[in-house]
């Protein structure tokens, strides 16, 4: 008889991928991402483990947006105080928190709870085409499509 794998801490390996965002679309390159965070991609996939691998997003500032979302699509926060809502277009949003805007749509398609706040931690963005994790000699990962 055989049995189900269960991944468990002891036996998850965990790789480093560089993703260039530049000159790709915002939604697709974050489904991918957030496949590579959460582990999909593997054999070894438990749904209630986090086997993702770790994963360097550079060049975040090139993202594109399909359309005209660069001026209808609006990110909103809130103060918790009244009256407190704030609100910025994508156009603002790439120009000045480049990471922020990935990071934000990386994190909603995630799992919501305590799993899906263990896999953002291992999301790293930067706007540039610099990183400071070349210790952790990571593959450079292409998109498909």
């Amino acid at each position: 008889m055989r049995t189900t794998f269960m991944a468990n801490a002891s036996n998850i390996e965990r790789k480093w991928y560089v993703v260039d965002a530049a000159g790709k679309t915002l939604g697709r390159l974050s489904t991918e991402v957030a496949t590579l965070l959460r582990g999909k991609h593997k054999p070894t996939f438990t749904p209630h483990v986090d086997t993702g691998d770790n994963v360097i997003i550079i060049n975040a500032e090139k993202i594109e947006l399909t359309g005209n979302k660069l001026n209808d699509k609006i990110y909103y926060r809130h103060s918790q105080f009244p009256g407190g809502l704030k609100s910025r277009t994508a156009l603002e949003m790439r120009t000045n928190y480049p990471t922020k805007m990935l990071e934000l749509a990386v994190k909603g398609m995630l799992p919501k709870g305590s799993l899906g706040r263990q896999m953002i931690k291992k999301l790293h963005v930067y706007a540039g085409s610099e990183h400071p994790h070349q210790a952790q000699q990571p593959e450079v990962y292409e998109l498909r499509g």
